[in-house]
């Protein structure tokens, strides 16, 4: 059995907000995915961003670390930054695999060296579109199966503007140079995407609803009622793919986001080509 760490990102208001729209919480959602990946898995739960959150006394037991998205912004620092900082760094230095996308590449990142901040090309609502692989991507076991160009969910406005030293960058697109990244750090290993592979339509929907009044500011949206007409129509494309294929040709959303093991991919990879090998070579 493998045994996972999901490190939610936001702090505990935050967590409350996206249950009260999601029905869950962003590690809720991640366990849900890593289970249907990986039947074999057992997940935890931590809330590092909280300071009554310590870290698991058995750090090193466990075989990968994922890391949510957050409303938090690394640039703005605080405690509960610092302490998802030093979780990561506490992970690396046990030599654990370690995954997260938009929050969680931004923390490694900047751990590593590297600079996350409000990027200046703007932000991405909804999805990342035609996302390429670097030739470095092409080659990466992150990446494994992903078409020359595609699109995936993504919400953020922050995102890696300098990447560290040592890095790989392994796709990138129109908006953001720093769409996937592997980096090594203290002796481990991650791999990460500023887009959002765990969240299926409906999620996507709940987050544009927690970002409308930002959408709106961004002038991607006269109002709120269109975030929201928006919102529901996503969620009926998750309901019912089939039935709505309407609406898939509206969004310009193809198999890389509307099936779900493609939406999935890297996560899928993540757990195939680092957290099984590394844990075969721990038994």
């Amino acid at each position: 059995m493998l045994r996972l760490l999901v490190a939610d990102g936001n702090e505990r208001a935050g967590r409350a907000r996206h249950a009260r729209l999601c029905g869950k919480t962003s590690a809720e959602t991640y366990a849900g995915v890593l289970r249907a990946l990986a039947p074999d898995a057992a997940c935890d739960l931590l809330a590092p961003a909280d300071a009554d959150a310590a870290l698991p006394p058995g750090l090193a037991a466990y075989d990968g670390l994922v890391f949510t998205g957050s409303t938090l912004r690394v640039a703005e620092g605080g405690p509960a930054v610092t302490r998802q900082v030093e979780l990561m760094r506490a992970a690396l230095a046990q030599g654990m695999p370690v995954f997260g996308s938009c929050w969680g590449v931004q923390v490694a990142a900047t751990l590593a060296g590297g600079e996350a901040r409000a990027n200046p090309r703007g932000p991405e609502y909804g999805f990342a579109r035609n996302v390429a692989p670097s030739a470095a991507g092409r080659e990466h076991p992150l990446l494994a199966g992903r078409p020359p160009a595609y699109d995936a969910p993504a919400i953020h406005s922050d995102a890696v503007v300098v990447p560290p030293p040592g890095s790989t960058v392994l796709a990138g697109n129109g908006r953001l140079d720093v769409q996937a990244i592997a980096l090594d750090y203290e002796g481990g290993t991650f791999w990460g995407t500023q887009y959002h592979p765990e969240l299926d339509l409906d999620e996507v929907a709940a987050m544009l609803r927690l970002s409308a009044r930002e959408i709106v500011g961004a002038g991607f949206c006269a109002d709120e009622a269109v975030v929201e007409a928006h919102a529901r129509a996503l969620r009926d494309l998750q309901n019912d793919p089939a039935g709505h294929a309407d609406l898939a040709w509206r969004f310009g959303l193809g198999p890389e986001v509307l099936e779900t093991v493609r939406r999935r991919r890297e996560i899928g990879n993540f757990l195939d080509a680092l957290v099984r090998p590394v844990r075969a070579r721990r038994r």
